[in-house]
């Protein structure tokens, strides 16, 4: 049986970590000090009212963070209110779930996907390339649990890098970025395996990713690994200012 979405949103709460995390009411307001929306985001742990969401948007603007809400499973009410106060809908976001054994069954090819921690200068230029800068290598080093940077290569050229963590039992592979020349050729499948291997060795039991519904490429990959999709989230954001994080 897979992880209850509780157990699933836990674990990518303790894999890409929040600066600071504040109990407040029915909310949980999270510091993201530019590390993207889901560090960033405030969602629901309890009954709320309406004068409850102006009182998380000024704790969230003196967190110097536009007002920012993610949207889970069972928060349709919220959904339905934060709209009619202006709230934006922005990245509508699928949470794939597998056995770790699903990852686990082939052979890497030589000198193709590796696991390293600390990251290479390479694997940080990798991701600056894709837009995943310093704020956000900053989340990877709070993360608590054990943490490895995933680094491909092909044709003896450095081509991909990612980031997987553990949580509960849980991986999840983060900021997993293939260089433009190298997509296509098969590369995220392997990183995605060498993760699997190495948190089976962990102990892990499953693995997760988050990814936006309009990643048609990143989405195809995680079909093809016969991971599945066990839940959507989505954001409603005050105004129009954009983060490419999910």
């Amino acid at each position: 049986m897979l992880p209850d979405l509780p157990r699933l949103f836990a674990a990518i709460d303790g894999t890409w970590p929040a600066a600071a995390i504040v109990e407040a009411g029915p909310w949980t307001l999270r510091e993201g000090r530019g590390g993207g929306k889901r560090v960033s985001a405030t969602t629901a742990r309890g009954p709320w009212r309406v004068d409850d969401v102006a009182a998380a948007e000024k704790a969230m603007r003196l967190m110097s963070q536009v007002p920012l809400f993610m949207i889970r499973p069972g928060d349709a009410e919220l959904d339905r209110t934060l709209e009619a106060m202006g709230y934006a809908a922005i990245d509508r976001v699928h949470l794939w779930v597998c056995p770790i054994e699903t990852l686990t069954d082939r052979r890497l090819p030589p000198v193709t996907a590796f696991t390293i921690w600390e990251p290479l200068a390479i694997m940080a230029e990798i991701w600056a390339e894709g837009g995943i800068g310093p704020a956000r290598l900053r989340v990877m080093d709070r993360a608590a649990g054990p943490r490895t940077g995933l680094f491909g290569r092909l044709t003896d050229q450095p081509a991909g890098a990612g980031f997987c963590a553990m949580h509960d039992g849980i991986a999840m592979v983060h900021a997993l970025e293939i260089r433009p020349e190298h997509r296509g050729r098969g590369l995220g499948g392997w990183l995605m395996r060498a993760a699997g291997l190495w948190a089976q060795r962990q102990g892990a039991r499953w693995m997760a990713v988050a990814c936006t519904a309009d990643n048609a490429a990143a989405n195809g990959l995680y079909a093809a690994l016969n991971m599945q999709v066990v839940a959507q989230y989505h954001y409603r954001r005050l105004n129009e200012f954009e983060e490419d994080d999910t």
